[in-house]
């Protein structure tokens, strides 16, 4: 089990509306984050059946504490589900508790699904070059989540994606638990860590699957602007959900702003066997090189690819990437054709 959490001085996030200014105060205040260094931490969880297990970590200088729990024993649940832990930690006004949620994939789970964010579900304008934030910066500053604009059609085909349904939310746990499709979701992006309560704010505004999400650890640097940067942590965070979760496969979704075509070209050769399919929202920017040969090794390794400017065809959509082959995929098929012929 992995969790990460931050520390930071700061008042809980409201991201109702009150008008453009307010917003932006509202979002001024999420990258004006005060970190809280050298933290001591406690991470307390009982598993169904085990003892109470008690780790305590330490913030580093960015306020970030990870946990790594050794779970062999436990095996996962029979359907989908958050295990609930709790993070306690003092303060000026004394002990403090805050629960978080781990998401434990059903043993049966055979298929996952791995997305981008910004501009694959989010026309967001965020990263990429220092030009392009400045020239979005009322979406980044002034819109609240329920005024962003998501990608035509994600709502519907990563609702059929998932699998048709949510999973209930057990009646034991509090109502901060987040519902779960039957295929699990995980996020990476290279957006701050900064907008992660924002972002999790649009997808529940949105009704798109909530799952894991793993953003990166800012700064104005070339690191972080460039599009090598970008790519570099989509791989390593590709790679560890790989790692957690050896005998499920993952469908990749992108878009071709920031090269997640060239880094799932990498993905999909150093684990053979493991991509299901490969999707790219295309923008209309022309392939570079890179991702001239990244499309080479996707269909060279027998990866459905699948490529275009929207969700709507949502059939053809998966055929064509390959799904249609898939045991698990066939009743994602169904369901997106079912989905889709209530909107029409």
């Amino acid at each position: 089990m992995v969790l990460s959490a931050r520390a930071l001085r700061s008042d809980v996030a409201d991201f109702s509306r009150g008008g453009r200014w307010q917003a932006m105060r509202t979002m001024l205040s999420q990258f004006a984050s005060r970190e809280v260094p050298d933290l001591p931490v406690t991470l307390e969880f009982t598993p169904e059946s085990g003892d109470k297990i008690v780790m305590t970590g330490r913030t580093d200088q960015e306020g970030f504490v990870h946990f790594e729990v050794e779970l062999d024993a436990w095996a996962r649940p029979e359907t989908s589900q958050w295990n609930v832990v709790a993070l306690k930690w003092d303060n000026a006004d004394g002990p403090q508790c805050v629960e978080g949620h781990v998401l434990a994939p059903a043993q049966g789970s055979n298929l996952g699904v791995i997305s981008d964010i910004d501009d694959t579900i989010i026309e967001t304008g965020i990263t990429g070059s220092f030009r392009k934030i400045m020239r979005n910066w009322r979406r980044v500053l002034a819109q609240m989540p329920e005024d962003r604009l998501h990608v035509p059609g994600v709502d519907v085909f990563y609702g059929s994606l998932g699998g048709g349904a949510v999973l209930p939310v057990p009646s034991k746990a509090s109502k901060t638990v987040p519902a779960l499709t039957q295929r699990p979701f995980f996020y990476v992006s290279s957006s701050p860590w900064n907008l992660f309560s924002y972002l999790i704010a649009f997808k529940k505004n949105r009704g798109l699957p909530i799952g894991p999400v793993m953003l990166r650890d800012w700064a104005f640097d070339r690191e972080t602007l460039g599009s090598e940067g970008h790519g570099k942590h989509k791989r390593g965070a590709i790679e560890k959900i790989l790692a957690a979760y050896p005998d499920m496969r993952f469908a990749l979704m992108g878009d071709d702003s920031q090269g997640d075509l060239t880094a799932y070209g990498d993905v999909v050769a150093s684990h053979p066997g493991r991509i299901a399919a490969v999707f790219i929202r295309t923008i209309g920017e022309a392939m570079s090189p890179e991702e001239i040969v990244a499309k080479s090794q996707i269909e060279a390794a027998g990866v459905g690819l699948w490529l275009g400017n929207d969700y709507s065809t949502g059939e053809d959509f998966l055929r064509k990437s390959g799904l249609a082959k898939d045991p698990d995929a066939a009743q994602v098929i169904r369901t997106v054709s079912k989905a889709e012929s209530t909107q029409t």
